[in-house]
């Protein structure tokens, strides 16, 4: 009885843990189907909302990539009605190539800031803001202690927050419940024609709090992803350090 009652203690503290992180029990209505295989890497297969995410791209090429990729998942977790934030210190977006991505213009707030640390800032006031759905920031740096404070504020907000990390420094061990790699990848002919295909990725999951890490070939095509196929390389020592260490 008592081996019993301690084992329904840790399942219910793990549980609790899980959902605090933004982990979905298994019973939870799945809204995140349209990652499809992806789904498999995380606790309970349920894309974790109200959490930080982190991304990383060391060139410019990587980051075009991955803020493709990122407005391509914010448009699933707004659907009809959210509303997303999107920080930076540069004005290189244009606005309407959102909508390749199923993301209305309109219903995106783009802020420009001055300096790292006023973006951080602007990002954890943004994060503590139910009325938003996803907020973007661009940064170089993610101290543990920054990326500390952003997790707390969406335990009491479920606002899911997004950092695309370039020209970073080093890579360090941080709060962030994930951290993902995007590159693009060629894009496949479209019935043997000429031309420009939709847009394709090579999406690597590096870390996942209580999950697997793994690396897929992903497609975006009129609004859906498609997994075509999963990377099956060995892992390189680098990358295996990354996932270890942060």
């Amino acid at each position: 009885m008592e081996s019993a009652s301690k084992a329904q203690i840790l399942s219910r503290l793990q549980s609790d843990i899980l959902r605090f992180q933004g982990f979905k029990p298994a019973d939870h209505l799945d809204h995140s189907a349209w990652l499809g295989a992806i789904n498999q890497s995380f606790p309970n297969a349920t894309f974790p909302t109200g959490a930080v995410h982190e991304f990383i791209a060391p060139g410019m090429e990587e980051m075009a990539a991955t803020s493709g990729f990122v407005s391509a998942v914010a448009s699933h977790l707004m659907k009809s009605h959210g509303v997303a934030m999107w920080i930076s210190q540069r004005q290189w977006m244009f606005p309407p190539s959102f909508k390749s991505f199923g993301l209305d213009p309109d219903r995106i707030l783009f802020v420009k800031t001055s300096k790292e640390k006023e973006s951080l800032w602007v990002m954890e006031e943004a994060l503590k803001c139910g009325a938003l759905t996803v907020v973007v920031s661009e940064l170089c740096d993610l101290t543990f202690t920054a990326s500390r404070r952003l997790q707390l504020a969406v335990e009491q907000s479920r606002v899911t927050g997004f950092v695309l990390r370039h020209r970073y420094k080093k890579l360090s061990t941080n709060a962030c419940v994930s951290r993902w790699q995007v590159s693009s990848l060629p894009t496949d002919s479209i019935d043997d024609l000429p031309g420009i295909g939709f847009p394709k990725w090579k999406v690597e999951l590096l870390r996942i709090r209580n999950g697997y890490p793994n690396t897929w070939n992903v497609q975006w095509n009129n609004g859906e992803f498609n997994i075509s196929s999963r990377q099956t390389e060995p892992i390189s020592i680098e990358t295996e350090a990354q996932i270890k260490f942060g």
